[in-house]
């Protein structure tokens, strides 16, 4: 007999999209052939700063690398509770908020619920849904990527499989804010919400609030935040989450034992103790988001959409996004273009250090058009 290995690979695998990651930084200093440091990575949201003194004086002095980490990551989840001020057996941490909305939907989802969402957003939604045998369903945002919440209520009356909704505040790729209405009109439904908080540091400068305790009052919330864009630890993929109490011990049983390594945790307990010094941080790359926008005024081809990230979304007019994409990148300056509904023809561009903005005008007067 003939082994044929589709037999064994489930057909929604198959035939998935893969997820496109962005390509590690070693890898495109060598095909650029420019040194990191001439390197401008504006294209996944990270902090350039890097981590905290603290963080890495931490990592620095670790003494028990070859020894596996504590499964229930349990001095992180304490020093959280107090920097957050909730009971820490409401938080879980997780390999970055990507293995947590993994998780959540292990927990919850049985083969075709439905997973609702609203694009454009964050791309691990719709690829966690399929690797976990849901259907994914979408209702698109409107042309200032406001969530139609008439639609989303709708379609949850109409789809009894509906169990999990995500939403994303600021969202990504386009750094607006989710209101009070409309959020409170999401809990009312008979649905687990998560509320993804990446980026929800670089929205407090100008006054937002985090939500994440609003989990501790509705049991169909989940909050979800990260280190890798405020302290800098995305090398080391480190998240968290409030969560309800009632899906906690599902949570903790379905993870993998050790998935917060020894490194991680570390540089995070590292960071709550430097916090002061990270939100200096936050402060210089809203600074340098805002001025990027202002300086990028003098490029009529560029139309920017308000954001409270630490990033923002360009409307590409009259010239190709992954053209100009191209050429930057040439250039040693690494933005992220999309063509896809919703964002078609558009780059979004990561807030840097002075000199990374610097590099980025200068590229843009050189390039060709």
């Amino acid at each position: 007999m003939t082994f044929d290995s589709n037999h064994f690979v489930r057909p929604d695998i198959r035939e998935m999209e893969a997820y496109k990651p962005i390509v590690p930084f070693e890898v495109l200093s060598k095909q650029l052939g420019r040194p990191a440091e001439q390197i401008a990575k504006l294209n996944a949201n990270e902090n350039p700063y890097g981590p905290s003194p603290t963080a890495l004086k931490m990592l620095q002095d670790g003494a028990f690398f070859h020894i596996y980490p504590d499964p229930e990551a349990r001095d992180l989840r304490a020093a959280l509770g107090d920097y957050l001020g909730m009971p820490s057996g409401r938080i879980l941490c997780g390999m970055g908020a990507d293995e947590l909305i993994d998780l959540v939907l292990r927990v919850v989802l049985s083969p075709d619920d439905c997973v609702l969402d609203m694009p454009p957003t964050f791309g691990m939604y719709p690829f966690s849904t399929v690797v976990n045998a849901g259907r994914y369903l979408s209702i698109m945002r409107d042309e200032n990527f406001e969530i139609d919440i008439d639609a989303i209520e709708q379609a949850v009356a109409d789809n009894p499989r509906i169990k999990v909704i995500f939403a994303c505040s600021p969202n990504n790729p386009s750094g607006n804010l989710l209101s009070d209405e409309v959020v409170n009109r999401l809990l009312a439904l008979p649905v687990l919400v998560v509320l993804d908080e990446a980026y929800i540091e670089f929205a407090a400068v100008s006054g937002a609030e985090s939500r994440i305790k609003w989990a501790l009052a509705h049991d169909n919330l989940i909050v979800l935040r990260t280190f890798s864009k405020l302290a800098g630890l995305a090398g080391l993929r480190i998240g968290y989450g409030a969560f309800p109490e009632w899906i906690v011990p599902h949570v903790m049983k379905i993870k993998q034992p050790y998935n917060v390594h020894v490194a991680a945790n570390l540089a995070a307990l590292g960071s709550l103790q430097d916090a002061g010094w990270l939100h200096k941080k936050v402060d210089l790359l809203v600074a340098e988001r805002n001025r990027m926008v202002g300086l990028l005024e003098e490029f009529a081809f560029l139309w920017p959409y308000p954001s409270h990230a630490n990033f923002v979304l360009f409307k590409v007019v009259g010239i190709d996004a992954y053209d100009l994409q191209q050429q930057l990148q040439a250039h040693g300056v690494l933005v992220r273009y999309y063509r896809k509904p919703g964002i078609d023809n558009c780059i979004r561009i990561s807030a840097g250090r002075p000199h990374d903005t610097n590099q980025l005008i200068t590229a843009l007067q050189k390039i060709q058009l």
